[in-house]
C-alpha cells in the first residue's frame, strides 16, 4: 500500500474549517468590513489590538489596517488603493488573504456606524479566553512538579489570574444579574491520597499524644482534611483541648460517639489503633495536611473559573465576580498558609496556592516520615 505524504503546515493553514463559526466570528467580520470601508471609523475603536482577534487572519488584517495612514476618504471612495495595501500587508502575516475575502467583509457589514458595539463584542470574548487561558495556567502549574519552589510559582500564577481579573473588570462597568450561571466543577480526588490519608492518621495519632501541641496549629481547621472521619475526629481533640479534658484515644473515641461519628460504620477499634501510633511533630504534620488543602483549593479555583469562563453566555462582569468569588477562596486558605509558615504576604493577598508533599506512599515509608518530621 502507498503510503501518503505528511501535508505540509502551511498547507494545513490553508485548508478549511469545518466547525461551525462562533458569534465572535461574524462581530470580527462586521468590525473588519466596517474600518475596511470606512478607514476613518478606526478611531472610535478602543480596547482591543491585534491579539484580541480569535482568526489569525483577521488579526493580520486588523494590524494591517491599524499600521497604514488611513486614505483620503473621497479618494479611497473611487479606487481599491489603500485596499490593495491593506491585503499586500495582511499577506505578509496570512497568506490566505485575498481580495474577494476583503470585499465579503465590506458586503457582510450590516451598519459600518456601529464599529464600537462590534469592536466591544470583540474585546469582550477576548476577555473571557483570557480568563479562561490564565485559569487553565494555574491548574497546569498546581500538577506540575517540575518547579524547584512549587510554592511561590504556583502563588504567582495565582496572582496573575487575579490580575487578569482585575484588567477585565476595568474594562467593562457593572451590570444587573452578575452571578454566572454555569454549574461549578465537582471538587477532584488529591492524586496523593493515600499518602495524605496516611500522614492525617499521623497527625491525629500525634495530636492525642502530645494535646498540649494542638494550640500551635489553631490555623488547621476540618476541611483540611481528606477524609470525613479526620476531619471529624480533629473537631474532637480540638474541641476536648478547648475544655481542657483529658485526651486520650479512649476519651476521643467517646467525643466521636457522642458526635455520631462512628455511625458511618467505623469500628472502634479501628479508630482506637488509629489514634494510638504517634510520630513527629503535630505541627509538622499539620503543616503537611494545609499544605494539601491548599493544592486542592488552588486546583478547584482554576477549575471553577475554567468553567465560568468556558460557558459564552456568562458576560464579562459575571466572569468577574465569580472568579473573584473563587478567589477568595484561596485568600482565605492564604492567610491561614502566611499564620502557619510565617511568611510574609506577597504584594497581592487574595490569591494563593501551594506546594505539595512529596514522601514516599507506602506504609513502610512511615518510619522514615516520622524520623524527618523529628529533627
Amino acid at each position: 500500500m502507498p503510503h501518503s505524504p505528511e501535508p505540509n503546515k502551511d498547507d494545513l493553514d490553508d485548508l478549511p474549517d469545518t466547525h461551525p463559526p462562533q458569534p465572535v466570528r461574524y462581530a470580527e467580520q462586521a468590525l473588519l468590513g466596517a474600518l475596511l470601508l470606512d478607514p476613518h471609523r478606526l478611531g472610535s475603536v478602543t480596547g482591543i489590538t491585534a491579539d484580541s482577534f480569535s482568526n489569525a487572519m483577521h488579526a493580520a488584517l486588523f494590524a494591517a489596517i491599524s499600521a497604514l495612514p488611513r486614505p483620503d476618504p473621497a479618494e479611497h471612495a473611487k479606487n481599491t488603493k489603500w485596499l490593495n495595501q491593506v491585503l499586500a500587508a495582511g499577506r505578509e502575516q496570512a497568506r490566505g488573504l485575498s481580495v474577494s475575502y476583503l470585499h465579503t467583509l465590506i458586503q457582510i457589514c450590516p451598519w459600518p456606524r456601529h464599529a464600537p458595539a462590534y469592536a466591544r463584542m470583540v474585546e469582550a470574548e477576548h476577555a473571557r479566553r483570557r480568563l479562561e487561558a490564565a485559569a487553565e495556567r494555574l491548574v497546569q502549574t498546581v500538577h506540575d512538579v517540575s518547579f524547584p519552589h512549587p510554592v511561590q510559582t504556583v502563588l504567582a500564577e495565582a496572582d496573575a489570574l487575579a490580575a487578569v481579573v482585575d484588567d477585565i473588570a476595568s474594562r467593562f462597568p457593572p451590570r444587573a444579574g452578575v452571578l454566572p450561571r454555569t454549574t461549578a466543577p465537582p471538587l477532584a480526588i488529591a492524586p496523593d491520597y493515600t499518602e495524605a490519608v496516611e500522614e492525617e492518621q499521623l497527625l491525629l495519632a500525634t495530636a492525642t499524644a502530645h494535646p498540649a501541641d494542638i494550640e500551635s496549629v489553631r490555623w488547621l481547621l476540618p476541611e483540611d482534611f481528606n477524609r470525613p472521619l479526620h476531619a471529624g475526629l480533629w473537631q474532637c481533640l480540638t474541641a476536648l483541648a478547648r475544655r481542657r479534658e483529658p485526651v486520650d484515644p479512649v476519651t476521643v473515641l467517646w467525643e466521636a460517639q457522642q458526635r455520631g461519628l462512628l455511625d458511618d460504620g467505623s469500628e472502634p477499634g479501628e479508630v482506637l489503633r488509629l489514634l494510638a501510633e504517634p510520630a513527629g511533630s503535630v505541627e509538622h504534620w499539620g503543616e503537611r495536611a494545609l499544605q494539601r488543602s491548599l493544592l486542592a483549593t488552588a486546583e478547584h479555583t482554576g477549575r471553577r473559573i475554567e468553567a465560568y469562563a468556558g460557558d459564552p453566555a456568562n458576560t464579562p462582569f459575571q466572569l468577574v465576580v465569580g472568579a473573584r468569588r473563587s478567589l477568595a477562596d484561596i485568600g482565605a486558605v492564604r492567610t491561614r498558609w502566611q499564620h502557619a509558615t510565617g511568611t510574609v504576604p506577597t504584594s497581592r493577598p487574595r490569591p494563593a496556592p501551594t506546594i505539595r508533599a512529596g514522601p514516599p506512599t507506602t506504609t513502610a515509608a512511615r518510619p522514615a516520615r516520622a524520623a524527618r518530621a523529628t529533627r
